[in-house]
This record gives C-alpha cells, structure tokens and sequence, in this order.
C-alpha cells in the first residue's frame, strides 16, 4: 500500500509540474512569440524522415502587419462568437461529448480493434492550445488537457495576442506555417496586401489545409469561399 501511495503522490506531483510548465510557457507568450509549437515540430520531424527532406515556410508578422481582411475571414470561418466568448462554446462541446458517445457505442458494437472517432467543437483558442502545446493524441483525456490549456489562453493572453499567435502559427499547407507564409505561397504577396476573396480562400483551407493545397480548385473550396466572404462583415475582430 505504501508504494501505492507514494506512486500516486508521485504521479500527482508530475502533473501538477506539467501544468506549472504549461503555465510558464504561457505567461512567456504575453511578451515572447513562440519560436514553435508542438504541431509544427511533429510536422519537422515527419518531413525530415520523408524522402523530400525538410521545406519549410514561415516568418511571424506583427499583429498590425496581418490585413484585417484575413483576420474577418479567420473568425468567419472558424469561430464566429471569438470576441464573446471565454475560449469554449460549451454547447458545441456538449454535441461534441453526445457525438462521442454515440462513436464509443458504435466502436464496440463493431468490435473490430479500430478506436472511435473522438469529435471536437474546438474554437480559436482551443486550437491553439491544442497546436502549441499537444500532441497529436486524439483521446478524452487530452481533449480534457487542451480545455485547461484554453483556459489559461484566456486568462493570461488577450484576445488580439491570442489571435495573433494562431495566425502567425496555423499551418496552411505542407512546410507551410502562418499569415505571411500562406499568403506569399498561394498568392505571392504579404499577409498585409491580401484582398477579401484571397483571405476567405486561405480562411476556408485551414480545416484541411494539405487536401486543398493539392485541390486548389475544388469546388467546395470556392463554394465556401463565398459564403466566408458574405459573413465577413459581420465578425467582430479584436
């Protein structure tokens, strides 16, 4: 029983230094823009084990540097409510756990080996927390890690330095990581020059963003494209 308990204390102890590490690197982010995050060394390392070898596209741009469009396009696409609320939109978490359920339920009927499909509801700064500090696990236990990592987000960044991390970090292709990055790749000028149909393209690739890359004129794409571009009036950018 005793080396029960002091197992326990220990792996405690290990989780409680893991989330003052998360805290600190947060903290840093107020003043520091993060060199990388954990997806872009993940994406490194499997492009270097690639015959291909490592090409890589990224410089991080101030807030101010990044066209408003693209910011309207971004929070159209994929987060509508990102001004209003605190990191989480708890009733797309609440589908996301029913959708879940549903997934195990199935899994095990089947009962074929292959793990349920785990859904998400995720918003910008989930994202982001999921980007710059996890894995690539997919798994509840994680899934409950990146809401604690949200919340820090929210209670330590403001919303504009949040925003400019993601954009300055999200990946929009293969080796291809950030606002400026995307913008000279796909359109061969800054992240400041781009027109309101090339933000809302770049916004609508960021949930797949390789497929697209290689399907530039799928017509999904441009179908989404439009709808992005009628919403962007009405997203409230901080």
């Amino acid at each position: 029983m005793k080396a029960l308990a002091r197992a326990l204390v220990l792996v405690l102890c290990a989780g409680l230094l893991l989330q003052l590490f998360f805290v600190l690197r947060i903290a840093l982010m107020v003043v520091v823009a993060p060199e990388s995050t954990a997806f872009q060394r993940s994406e490194a390392w499997q492009l270097l084990r690639g015959s291909q070898g490592l090409r890589w596209s990224q410089q991080w741009v101030d807030y101010g540097e990044i066209s408003s469009t693209l910011k309207h396009a971004v929070i159209a696409s994929e987060d509508d409510g990102f001004t209003s609320h605190r990191g989480v939109e708890w009733e797309a978490v609440e589908k996301a756990w029913q959708r879940n359920q549903k997934a195990e339920a199935r899994a095990q009927k089947a009962d074929d080996g292959r793990p349920a499909k785990i859904y998400g509801g995720s918003t910008i700064t989930q994202q982001l927390a999921k980007n710059l500090l996890l894995s690539g696990e997919r798994s509840l236990l994680r899934k409950g890690q990146e809401l604690v990592l949200t919340q820090l987000l929210e209670l330590m960044l403001s919303k504009r330095r949040i925003l400019e991390i993601y954009l300055n970090s999200v990946e929009w292709g293969q080796g291809v990581f950030g606002a400026e990055a995307a913008a000279r790749h796909y359109f061969r000028k800054s992240a400041s020059q781009l027109s309101a149909a090339e933000a809302a393209r770049l916004a609508v690739m960021l949930p797949q963003p390789k497929r697209f890359e290689k399907l530039p004129h799928s017509g999904y794409l441009m179908q989404r494209t439009r709808v992005v571009m009628q919403r962007m009036p009405s997203a409230v950018i901080p």
